[in-house]
């Protein structure tokens, strides 16, 4: 079975494994753009997850006008539009928060940390085949959390019933991950995704790093957030053409 349909296959188990969990106040809405962004989110895959990748950037969940809108990790918009070439139909939640609506490609607000990722890796690499010739951009966790405000929670605050049933199916789902595009790093994309790859990976001899997050929310990723994942990708030995 060709990569990206091994990957597809995995996405499903995930998507199955975490329909129907039921998390509590202060989350009000869980989106999973696996299910009404499936579309995009395989057009990703098959373009661009086609074979064994020597390094995964793994972030933690989707943002609420990224991934939550085009079915890409960290999918600002513009940048799987224009960069990536990608744009297909995106559907609808089950229940949607009025303060969060789903718009897909017509949505007019800026994932900074998309904008920040992925335009790094259009400065450096220039064409997308040779960024994805020996990476691969993913998530851990597919759910976005939000509250009635619309104000993100991320599932690290999750309590500990709500949490461990959905990190066991994103555990799997990343051991699937590893096994398909066989990678020698996975970077983690902040301490969060970082941790989650040590634990499910780092006895299987995988290598696991971590690079500062470009969320606005963190005030060192403000300063000089490309120069300093540079930095920190050099000293790992990965900053390279």
């Amino acid at each position: 079975m060709p990569t990206a349909e091994r990957l597809i296959a995995a996405t499903r188990t995930l998507r199955q494994a975490v329909t129907g969990l039921g998390f509590a106040a202060p989350v009000s809405h869980v989106y999973n753009p696996l299910e009404y962004a499936m579309r995009p989110h395989h057009a990703y895959l098959r373009r661009y997850a086609t074979g064994p990748r020597r390094v995964i950037f793994l972030g933690m969940n989707p943002g609420p006008f990224g991934m939550a809108q085009t079915g890409v990790p960290f999918g600002e918009v513009a940048r799987v539009r224009d960069w990536l070439g990608i744009e297909e139909a995106v559907g609808q939640p089950p229940a949607v928060n009025p303060k969060r609506p789903i718009q897909g490609f017509a949505c007019p607000r800026t994932e900074v940390s998309g904008t920040r990722l992925w335009g790094a890796i259009e400065a450096h690499f220039g064409k997308p085949e040779r960024f994805f010739a020996g990476h691969f951009v993913a998530n851990y966790c597919p759910l976005v959390f939000m509250e009635e405000s619309g104000r993100n929670c991320t599932p690290d605050k999750l309590p500990g019933p709500e949490r461990e049933p959905l990190f066991a199916a994103c555990d799997r789902f990343l051991l699937d991950l590893a096994r398909i595009l066989e990678p020698e790093w996975v970077i983690g994309v902040g301490a969060f995704a970082a941790r989650r790859a040590e634990d499910c990976l780092g006895d299987r001899g995988i290598r696991v790093g971590q690079i500062l997050h470009p969320s606005p929310a963190n005030p060192r990723a403000n300063r000089d957030w490309e120069g300093e994942v540079r930095r920190q990708l050099s000293a790992m030995g990965l900053c390279s053409g």
